[in-house]
């Protein structure tokens, strides 16, 4: 999959090309070219894509957004096959562009987010067709999603059709995770509430998020050329959201999601300690010497639900607590 590839040519820069001609020599050194430059012609393009393209609204339309799955049987609906297909619009068309959906009241509605990356702002173009209603989605989990990435002439340059297995949407340290502009897309989405087998053995999952994302080339590859992207081009993905799981990246016992602390959607900036590493990358929490999953004193494999001393917060994150589960 080419989204967790994230920054797969960047080796490039700084790289010498040397050529020889009789007795002169001249090298030609690669130069990123100006982020700021990019993102204009970026969010140009993408704009126009979105004014002079549209989807298949109409037929999402038709049928109930979700399905009611308290009935017996599930009273299902055609939506939870519904995939999004962009379409060039005729100039005798009456279908709506998809900027027509900018800020709509209802669903399909397409809403701008700002993303802040690399010292830029970059507006974030997100078609939610529905939101879900599963699991929210952390930017420190895993998701299962699938998907269909394209450029802005319609070359798709990746997909997955079938759900195989989940991928982590942030890079942390030597572990891949997808591009920036993907994962602040899929945030906004929620999982599936379950699924059903259909009279041909396809599997069907309900109520999932389904949407599209336009991404500006700074929050996606950038000057990487990857496969049939070319170096600054924006991208698109289409999606639907199935399933979300745990992370733990510093193997502590607590998953990632549950160490951002303060609720705000990162975990980056969440430091007990105080020693420079977020609590998500941090086997010892607390800083007391005691390491996070040796704070599991009732061995249920879950730290969070210790606290020995009565104060209200765990051990694992108070460093008067130094208890150890630890035997040997």
């Amino acid at each position: 999959m080419k989204i967790t590839k994230l920054f797969l040519a960047t080796f490039a820069i700084g790289i010498i090309l040397t050529s020889c001609k009789k007795d002169d020599e001249f090298t030609t050194q690669f130069i990123e070219r100006d982020r700021y430059e990019v993102y204009v012609e970026n969010l140009a393009e993408i704009e126009a894509f979105l004014e002079s393209h549209t989807f298949n609204y109409a037929e999402f339309q038709e049928n109930a957004p979700y399905s009611d799955l308290s009935t017996t049987p599930a009273t299902i609906t055609d939506n939870d096959s519904f995939k999004i297909e962009f379409e060039e619009l005729e100039e005798t068309s009456s279908d709506l562009s998809i900027m027509s959906f900018l800020d709509s009241p209802t669903y399909p509605k397409l809403e701008t987010h700002i993303i802040d990356q690399d010292g830029f702002e970059y507006k974030l173009y997100v078609l939610t067709v529905r939101e879900g209603r599963g699991d929210s989605v952390h930017r420190l989990d895993k998701a299962a999603v699938l998907y269909k990435g394209s450029l802005s002439d319609g070359t798709v340059f990746d997909s997955a059709v079938t759900i195989n297995t989940a991928f982590n949407l942030t890079s942390v340290g030597s572990t891949a995770g997808v591009i920036p502009g993907f994962r602040e897309g899929l945030i906004k989405f929620k999982t599936s509430e379950g699924f059903t087998d259909n009279v041909s053995g396809e599997t069907v999952y309900h109520n999932h998020g389904i949407g599209a994302v336009f991404i500006p080339s700074g929050i996606g590859y950038f000057s990487s050329a990857v496969s049939e992207i070319p170096a600054y081009a924006p991208v698109f993905f289409r999606f639907r959201v199935i399933t979300r799981s745990d992370t733990d990246y510093d193997l502590d016992g607590v998953p990632s999601h549950l160490e951002d602390l303060d609720g705000d959607g990162f975990g980056s900036n969440d430091d007990t300690d105080g020693d420079g590493l977020p609590n998500f990358v941090d086997n010892d929490d607390d800083g007391d010497g005691v390491l996070t999953r040796y704070e599991d004193i009732d061995g249920d494999g879950d730290p969070t639900n210790d606290d020995t001393n009565g104060t209200g917060t765990p051990n694992y994150l108070d460093p008067t607590s130094t208890e150890s589960n630890q035997t040997n």
